[in-house]
C-alpha cells in the first residue's frame, strides 16, 4: 500500500503559504510507516518546532490501474474518508530552499491520519463534499471539495500515467486554507460532512 498525497490543489491554500500556483498536480508520497495506528494519540516528535495539521478528503484504490482515463477513474474507487497530512513546517521550509526533497518533513512516521471509511454512495456528489478540522472543538479547516483545483477523477487519471495504483492505495486530495500548529494537549476531529471520521489527542 502507498500513500500518495497532493500539494496545492487548493487556490486559497496555495494563498496562505505564499506557494506558486502549479501548471500540473504536485504529487509526493508517504511511506505506509507514516500511517498512525487506529485510537493512537500522535506524539509530536523531537526533530519539529512547527508541526502543521492539514486535513484532506481521502479514496481508496480498489483495484488495479495504470494510465486510468478520466471517464473510468471513477470504477477504481468506491470508499472515501478525511485524514490529516502532518507536516513539519519548520523542517519542510528549510529543505525546500535547499531544493531538497520533502519526505523528512512529510513521511515521518504517525504524519498520515486515516480515517473511517464510507462508502461513496452515501454522498450524492463528491464534487460538492463539506468536511472541516476541529481543534478543541473549535473549528480551524473548513473546504468543499467543488474548491479543489483538480478533482478525485483527474487526480487519479493524472497519478496513474506515473504509477500503478494497486487495491488499497490510499489518495490524499490537497487540504484546504487554514493550516496551522499544534500543541501537546490539542484534541483534533475531522468532519466529513455529518460523519465524524477521527479525533485523536495530541501528546
Amino acid at each position: 500500500m502507498k500513500i500518495i498525497c497532493i500539494g496545492r490543489n487548493y487556490a486559497a491554500h496555495i494563498e496562505e503559504l505564499a506557494n506558486e500556483r502549479p501548471d500540473e498536480p504536485v504529487v509526493f508520497i508517504k511511506p505506509d510507516s507514516a500511517v498512525l495506528p487506529k485510537e493512537q494519540d500522535f506524539y509530536i516528535p523531537e526533530f519539529s518546532n512547527e508541526i502543521h495539521y492539514e486535513v484532506e478528503v481521502l479514496v481508496k484504490i480498489k483495484k488495479v490501474g495504470k494510465h486510468i482515463d478520466k471517464k473510468f477513474a471513477h470504477t477504481y474507487y468506491d470508499e472515501v474518508s478525511l485524514g490529516i497530512d502532518f507536516t513539519a513546517r519548520d523542517l519542510q521550509s528549510k529543505l525546500k530552499e535547499k531544493g531538497l526533497p520533502w519526505e523528512k518533513a512529510k513521511g515521518f512516521d504517525g504524519a498520515a491520519v486515516i480515517g473511517k471509511w464510507l462508502a461513496k454512495s452515501n454522498f450524492k456528489d463528491l464534487n460538492n463534499l463539506n468536511f472541516y478540522l476541529l481543534k478543541n472543538d473549535v473549528e480551524v479547516q473548513k473546504g468543499n471539495t467543488s474548491l479543489m483545483l483538480w478533482k478525485v477523477d483527474e487526480l487519479i487519471s493524472y497519478v496513474s500515467s506515473f504509477f500503478m495504483l494497486k487495491k488499497g492505495d490510499i489518495i490524499f486530495t490537497g487540504t484546504p486554507a487554514g493550516v496551522g500548529k499544534i500543541e501537546v494537549n490539542d484534541y483534533l476531529s475531522g468532519m466529513l460532512e455529518e460523519y465524524e471520521l477521527f479525533a485523536l489527542k495530541i501528546k
